[in-house]
């Protein structure tokens, strides 16, 4: 066993009993006390578990579904440099369908700044209200609003998105594991996220390098459904490599 798939295992354990012993995980695995520790400590300085006495516990905070006016803020500076690698892949005239990730908002900035007679439907109040004098046409999913995530969700949001066919889905999930595909936080957004993914021609997952070796709560679906990944540093030469076997494209600065 290669130690990243140890180590989805070990978040797997976390999350199904949130709390796991290095003594029954050397055990489990057949390895060594100290390698499950050393396996614990990148965990924990990730902030996916808190290490205690003889073991760790599962981060209270990782499934957490923060406001949107807090997540814009994370990382705020690696989000606008994926937003500038994602421009060529929308042409004029493109259809799209993005979802209520502040990856994706920064993304149509520079889209919209660009790009001429595009088509967006989307779940997110924010960016249906920043953008509605932007001269493109934006169509709202509509459905029940959440206040904290300032997005639609719901059956009708959901009716909407399966009545278009678009040329591209934008959209930023929570977690990247090899093991585990990507997975994500909001249970009622990741449905949405799914049906999204099953109307576009070209799917591009927009993830910073924090998302990377990282497992959340909702899977949404395995690697073979995306075309393009856009970060905003270089992955590891075993990222680069898995995604190559993938047939994934992967767009990240090279600065």
């Amino acid at each position: 066993m290669k130690a990243f798939e140890r180590r989805d295992l070990v978040i797997n354990e976390l999350y199904r009993h949130k709390k796991v012993h290095v003594a029954d995980l050397a055990q489990k695995f057949n390895v060594s006390e100290e390698t499950i520790r050393r396996d614990l400590d990148k965990l924990d300085k990730e902030g996916l578990a808190k290490k205690n006495y003889g073991g760790a516990i599962l981060n209270a905070h990782t499934n957490e579904d923060p406001s949107y006016a807090s997540r814009h803020q994370i990382n705020i500076e690696a989000k606008r440099n994926i937003a500038n690698n994602v421009l060529g892949l929308i042409n004029d005239g493109d259809s799209l369908m993005t979802d209520t990730s502040t990856t994706a908002f920064e993304a149509l900035r520079v889209i919209f700044e660009k790009k001429h007679n595009l088509t967006v439907i989307t779940n997110s109040l924010v960016v249906l209200s920043e953008f509605q004098h932007s001269g493109q046409k934006l169509i709202s999913t509509g459905g029940t609003l959440g206040p904290e995530t300032s997005s639609f969700v719901g059956p009708t949001a959901s009716h909407t998105i399966q009545k278009y066919n678009v040329d591209v889905t934008i959209f930023s999930c929570k977690a990247l594991s090899m093991t585990g595909g990507l997975s994500d936080s909001n249970e009622a957004e990741s449905e949405l996220k799914i049906l999204m993914q099953q109307q576009a021609n070209k799917v591009v997952l927009l993830v910073d390098h924090s998302k990377f070796d990282r497992i959340a709560f909702i899977k949404l679906f395995s690697f073979d459904k995306v075309d393009y990944i856009v970060t905003d540093q270089k992955p590891s030469d075993e990222w680069i490599d898995f995604l190559n076997k993938a047939q994934i494209s992967l767009i990240y600065s090279t600065e």
